[in-house]
């Protein structure tokens, strides 16, 4: 699967983290950046991952941020973006179920290492449920 992913600057050491985490599960990385610590704008890198997912040439995103707010309030400014800020598996599993998330945004600051491989495992092999659920996201309102 392509996998897009990006990051500012306060999310670059868990991207790297997570980009080991998606060679190890024999995924295509898409990493749009940042490359370093240094400080950047995170509207830069959410909007490419998002430009990425939206034109479906990378299957799923992940951005990473210090909250994960800013990424996924950019990001939902596309067309066929749903992005969403998940600190725990079970976010994760009733973000795919309900809202066919298709961007993962993690907060660097919020959410521990350790549970980080489950979260990715978790957004990759949840489905979307349908029935109800897409009702609901059939009358989220549509942007350009």
């Amino acid at each position: 699967m392509n996998i897009a992913i990006g990051c500012d600057h306060r999310g670059f050491k868990l991207k790297i983290s997570i980009i080991n985490i998606l060679n190890k599960l024999n995924h295509t990385v898409i990493d749009v950046g940042c490359n370093n610590e240094d400080s950047v704008d995170y509207p830069d890198f959410a909007s490419k991952v998002s430009q990425l997912v939206q034109s479906e040439n990378a299957s799923l995103g992940i951005l990473i941020c210090a909250s994960g707010n800013g990424m996924a309030i950019t990001s939902n400014k596309f067309t066929k973006i749903r992005a969403a800020v998940c600190r725990s598996i079970e976010e994760v599993k009733l973000a795919r179920e309900h809202n066919d998330t298709n961007i993962l945004c993690i907060g660097a600051d919020f959410v521990p290492l350790d549970s980080i491989q489950i979260m990715i495992e978790t957004f990759f092999n949840t489905k979307f449920e349908g029935g109800r659920h897409l009702r609901r996201i059939n009358k989220i309102p549509k942007t350009n």
